[in-house]
């Protein structure tokens, strides 16, 4: 299983971060593996809500059905997602007021046959790229709204 995680404190306000986080429609600007959506995904996401997704990992494609398994507007979501060749991922944005701006951490599990050994080591490896981007887009993004 593959782990990846990146923590920041963001400039933009928890609410701000929360309205870009929770909008699927935004998802291509900020989250970076995220390519586009397969399916119209709904407007609102509540647990139990499915969005399938085509997503770009090593520059390999992948589609994915994800699954909101928790809302904890505007603090956290949580999907959990299956892939191609039986990948399972699960990704945990997690928002907080902070000091100095707002605590921003996002975390990543990756799973299945594919992400094992030097794979496996090669998904984190660009998925701790990936965040890093993510971060940078969605502090962007949500400053701007």
């Amino acid at each position: 299983m593959g782990h990846i995680e990146a923590n920041k404190t963001l400039s933009a306000t928890p609410e701000a971060l929360w309205a870009v986080v929770s909008d699927p429609q935004t998802w291509d600007k900020w989250f970076s593996i995220h390519e586009r959506w397969i399916d119209e995904p709904p407007a609102t996401l509540a647990p139990g809500s499915k969005l399938v997704a085509k997503i770009m990992m090593l520059g390999m494609a992948n589609k994915i059905e994800w699954v909101v398994e928790s809302v904890d507007a505007p603090n956290k979501l949580v999907l959990g997602g299956t892939g191609m060749a039986g990948v399972k991922v699960q990704f945990s944005f997690d928002i907080t007021a902070g000091a100095e701006g707002t605590n921003f951490s996002v975390s990543g599990d990756f799973e299945g046959a594919l992400i094992k050994g030097a794979l496996g080591k090669a998904v984190e490896k660009d998925g701790l790229t990936q965040l890093d981007k993510t971060l940078t887009q969605l502090d962007a993004l949500a400053t701007a709204a």
